[in-house]
């Protein structure tokens, strides 16, 4: 665990206290100014956001990694593929080693032209699973929307975690909050987790993300930030399905003694998925982390680990490795009725 991992273990304790944190929570100050202005330019017509010939939908959050983004995103895209869209998912590409000041094409929904390392664990493991889909990652998402449009012929876009990227327009903003994280200390980077002062205002749509089998908390919170909010709030339930080797698909018993190994922004969600296992040490790696053989090569029996991490563990080699399958429940189609 580096500096990295503290600072996220700060973000959500809410008794954070110290010199360290008051230094931390003076830098937040400067931050907020910046976010602050940008947002007061775009809600005052100073700045405009572009807009493309597509419906854009942004999915995205008020608070840094770990919501779980990813499989909203697949659900709202297998929704538009079942309808006929053309569509493209498109990413910043955080964690790839490729230049994302140019549009980087993953997947064209055909073809996929670049592994985990280069693209990033969340866009490659979208164009995997989502094999009818474009996913383009650039920091310029108007560039990377206008090259699907005219080269791709995509007609419905999807914003992997751009309810921030104020420069492109869109037709829904759906928020994300997680039911049992929240808000983490409530405080804006880099003393806290919010990207930004909520502003409820800006959402189309909010979805409390439960990662829990019970989901009731989730349920509760998501009908009194609809009442609180007046905005129409869903509930996306996420649960553990299966474990599968990343090599020949050979599914895990239910008991089996495994090294739970992740990189994920909150490793601990993904640890209590693994009730059905006999989980013997957690290895935790920072966020994104890019693994090399001498993580994982000491570890002996099974490795399970999450999806996202497999798509990089699997450019290692090694037979022993299995991924969590999990599933996301949601409405869908309530939860894009803006938009059809």
């Amino acid at each position: 665990m580096n500096f990295k991992s503290e600072i996220t273990k700060l973000h959500y304790n809410k008794n954070a206290g110290g010199l360290g944190f008051k230094i931390l929570k003076f830098c937040s100050f400067f931050y907020g100014i910046g976010s602050g202005a940008k947002n007061f330019l775009y809600d005052k017509g100073f700045l405009r956001p572009k807009k493309v010939d597509a419906f854009v939908i942004s999915v995205g959050n008020f608070t840094t990694g770990g919501v779980g983004k990813t499989p909203v995103v697949a659900e709202i895209a297998k929704y538009f593929v079942e309808k006929g869209e053309k569509i493209a998912i498109i990413s910043r590409g955080y964690g790839g080693k490729l230049d994302n000041k140019k549009v980087n094409v993953i997947s064209d929904g055909v073809n996929l032209y670049y592994k985990a390392d280069m693209a990033g664990d969340e866009p490659y493991w979208l164009a995997v699973n989502l094999n009818m889909c474009a996913v383009l990652t650039c920091s310029n998402r108007v560039k990377a929307a206008q090259y699907a449009i005219k080269e791709l012929g995509v007609t419905t876009i999807i914003l992997d975690d751009g309810f921030q990227h104020r420069k492109m327009a869109r037709d829904l903003d759906i928020v994300l909050v997680d039911s049992e994280k929240m808000f983490g200390n409530e405080n804006l980077l880099p003393a806290g987790p919010l990207r930004e002062n909520p502003d409820f205002k800006r959402a189309d749509k909010l979805v409390v993300v439960s990662k829990n089998i019970e989901h009731k908390r989730a349920e509760k919170l998501a009908n009194i930030m609809s009442k609180k909010q007046g905005i129409e709030t869903l509930t996306a339930k996420v649960e553990p399905d299966y474990a599968y080797n990343i090599v020949s698909g050979e599914h895990l018993e239910k008991g089996a003694k495994v090294t739970a190994v992740s990189a994920i922004g909150q490793p601990e969600q993904f640890y209590r998925f693994l009730k059905e296992f006999e989980v013997c040490e957690t290895v935790t790696f920072d966020d994104h982390h890019q693994y090399v053989l001498e993580d994982v090569k000491n570890i002996e029996g099974n490795i399970i680990t999450t999806e996202k991490d497999a798509v990089k563990l699997a450019l290692l080699g090694k037979a022993n490795i299995y991924a969590l399958k999990l599933k996301t429940l949601i409405d869908v189609k309530e939860l894009v009725s803006r938009c059809t």
